[in-house]
């Protein structure tokens, strides 16, 4: 007897489209940083709640097996906890340090293996996050010129603290519904959403125009991109600018590799090119230098804080690392060591272990995603921009610390390996 049900729609469907069309709604309680780790955590419980009814007699949706991209994703995120244990017990943190420094991982680093898990397991459809982003879209857009006007007619930076910081966080700043700040360099405005700072919110802004690119709907396509660009230049991020220029270019190029005439084009770009090389080349470098000078006293602190990060991660624990973050000293304003970097703050917290159980999951999905990419699949367009994205964003931000707003992104990437299982098996029929 077959046990499975089909329904036009899976609940975790509607869930995740109702999640993330409310994005605007629920930040503005403050709610975000929750929501993210209660909906990775709700949908693993589903995941595994349906895979022990399978064995029963209760009707239930199927399950699929677990692709072997989002294996690596779940083994690599557990290698972090165990990098994490480690950690504690050589620098003797004690059991309070240990408990809170567990939860910590369960909202940051274990949400980059649920979403995957998530996306390649339960009836998630590409379309509903798609369309769900629109809506998350139309709301930045709508709110992007009062939040420019706010500081004009002087209301306060910070609206109000959520009281739902009292369930634990990295800082109010997560709970806080924020309208603007001051670049304290030279007074100008910048804008961060609904996210915790402005280098994030550039970020997020990136993964939404990824989203708004695959989009079928050409007016819902465009207003996508207007607010996308809204996000990344309001927030004067120099790495969002970056990514801007160069991630979207490379996800089409590999969405039309296997197409004759992109190759075409490509030679006769190059042949034309050629003669103008150096020129190019001494724009690129011109423009990656004017948007590093963009905030010149933030890249000093970031340079010292790595370097100190990697100083102390050299001497003092090269294999496990020192368990957790430190306070800095006065030349990086008492920043904590190993922030501002993914890599940094791993080698420095989870040493050399925590960085290889990250570079793992990475490779392996560029890879992966590049080349399923290459078959002009939706999902894997976003998958591989996100895996880059991901990848660029890590020399500039903690990766752990912002899972709670990457998981639209995160579960794509699931869909994606769930589409690259089926090919392989279809193959492996015929």
């Amino acid at each position: 007897m077959d046990q499975t049900v089909n329904y036009s729609r899976a609940p975790e469907d509607h869930i995740i489209g109702l999640a993330l069309a409310a994005t605007w709604f629920v930040y503005l309680v403050g709610g975000l940083y929750v929501l993210g780790p209660v909906l990775g955590v709700a949908l693993a419980g589903l995941l595994f709640g349906r895979s022990y009814l399978s064995g029963s007699a209760v009707q239930t949706r199927s399950v699929p097996a677990i692709p072997s991209s989002v294996w690596v994703w779940i083994v690599g995120m557990l290698v972090m906890l165990v990098a994490l244990e480690m950690g504690h017990i050589n620098q003797d943190l004690g059991l309070g340090q240990t408990i809170k420094s567990n939860i910590g991982w369960a909202k940051g680093w274990a949400l980059l293996a649920l979403f995957p898990l998530a996306g390649a397991c339960l009836h998630i459809r590409l379309e509903t996050l798609i369309r769900a982003s629109g809506w998350v879209a139309l709301g930045t857009l709508l709110l992007t010129p009062a939040f420019l006007i706010a500081p004009m007619i002087g209301l306060p930076e910070v609206l109000f603290v959520s009281p739902l910081r009292l369930v634990g966080g990295p800082g109010p700043e997560f709970f806080a519904v924020q309208l603007y700040s001051f670049e304290p360099m030279d007074g100008t405005t910048r804008l961060r959403y609904f996210t915790p700072w402005s280098p994030a919110a550039g970020m997020i802004g990136n993964m939404y125009l990824i989203f708004a690119l695959s989009d079928k709907r050409k007016a819902w396509k465009w207003l996508g991109i207007v607010s996308a660009l809204a996000m990344i230049l309001t927030s004067k991020s120099r790495l969002a600018i970056a990514a801007a220029l160069f991630i979207w270019p490379i996800v089409i190029a590999a969405g039309e590799a296997k197409r004759p005439t992109m190759w075409f084009l490509a030679t006769i770009g190059l042949l034309t090119l050629t003669p103008v090389a150096q020129t190019i080349i001494d724009w690129i470098d011109g423009s990656l230098n004017s948007i590093k000078s963009m905030r010149a006293d933030s890249t000093r602190v970031r340079e010292i804080l790595g370097e100190i990060a990697l100083d102390r991660w050299r001497n003092e624990a090269p294999i496990w690392g020192h368990g957790v973050v430190e306070r800095g000293p006065h030349a990086v304003e008492f920043m904590p060591i190993g922030s501002h970097h993914t890599w940094y703050g791993l080698l420095f917290v989870k040493g050399a272990v925590g960085a290889i159980a990250l570079a793992v999951p990475l490779v392996w999905s560029l890879i992966e995603f590049a080349l399923l990419a290459m078959t002009r699949s939706r999902a894997a367009r976003i998958a591989f921009g996100m895996v880059l994205l991901m990848t660029f964003y890590s020399i500039g931000e903690n990766l752990e610390i912002l899972a709670y707003l990457l998981w639209p992104g995160l579960i794509v990437m699931g869909i994606a390996a769930r589409e690259l299982q089926s090919l392989q098996t279809n193959a492996e029929i015929k």
